[in-house]
């Protein structure tokens, strides 16, 4: 199977350790990542709005030429697996929507939903499976209690989504046994931390921030893991008084794996 890599903007310049880390672990575990060529930004925000077609383009040509390589597009950061998940699922089951992009881009087969889009963690659990990664793991990150942060949009709307489930999610705590790791589970794990309201009113991003910080340190947690740019971000620079160590999760498993002697930042 080919792996269709989209990394998106971020992993090229504030994120560059999530995407580093993950190119390395998938060739130690056998899913070699295949950049897109001339991939474009997905726009951060997906558009809610169904006549909002020039900002659906770029996710569109990304799943048409994955869908020319093997149909399979894996994606990394939330925000990008997010907008790319909903656009396909756009294409896949709103006429009007595929028609009008269709209509501008004059692909030479239409696009109508066909590739797979699949997040790392997915492939993880799916494809290597995690009894497998367990087998791998040659650094075992035993007597660390980490939390896993999801956030909003690798669960948000499920439907759509079907990542986990949207209120007892379990990906990633499987994850963090898989590689050793003792997992802790907190009420605000998969609350919003604000997200863009860092850039608009800090005040608010901080306030949400602090609860999430207190319910993972108040549960045991000793560090964050997550695969969301924007939430490392808001993690790290909007927390109160409790400040966990916030790392994402490629870091960890390349960690687990013997691939670089990093941890929590």
């Amino acid at each position: 199977m080919i792996y269709n890599y989209y990394p998106g903007c971020t992993l090229s310049t504030k994120a560059k350790e999530l995407d580093e880390a993950a190119r390395k672990c998938a060739e130690a575990l056998g899913f070699p990542l295949v950049e897109l060529p001339e991939w474009q930004c997905c726009g951060a925000v997906y558009p809610m709005a169904s006549d909002a077609i020039a900002e659906r383009l770029s996710a569109v040509r990304a799943l048409a030429a994955a869908r020319e390589n093997g149909g399979v597009l894996v994606t990394l950061c939330s925000a990008c697996h997010h907008v790319i998940k909903r656009v396909n699922y756009d294409m896949a089951n709103n006429k009007d929507i595929q028609q009008r992009v269709n209509n501008y881009l004059g692909l030479e087969v239409p696009y109508t939903g066909e590739t797979k889009v699949l997040h790392y963690l997915e492939v993880l659990r799916d494809v290597v499976g995690f009894d497998n990664l367990k087998a791998k793991v040659v650094k075992p990150l035993q007597g660390r209690q980490i939390g896993a942060y999801y956030g909003c949009l690798l669960l948000r709307p499920g439907q759509v989504m079907s990542f986990d489930d949207v209120e007892r999610p379990e990906i990633l705590e499987n994850f963090i046994k898989a590689i050793g790791a003792t997992p802790v589970i907190y009420d605000m794990r998969n609350e919003c931390c604000a997200g863009y309201m860092a850039v608009t009113d800090k005040s608010i991003c901080k306030q949400m921030v602090g609860e999430i910080q207190d319910s993972a340190a108040n549960a045991g947690a000793g560090e964050f893991i997550t695969a969301c740019p924007l939430c490392a971000y808001n993690l790290l620079e909007n927390a109160g008084a409790t400040k966990l160590p916030v790392s994402y999760f490629t870091e960890v498993l390349a960690e687990a794996l013997g691939l670089n002697e990093g941890g929590a930042d």
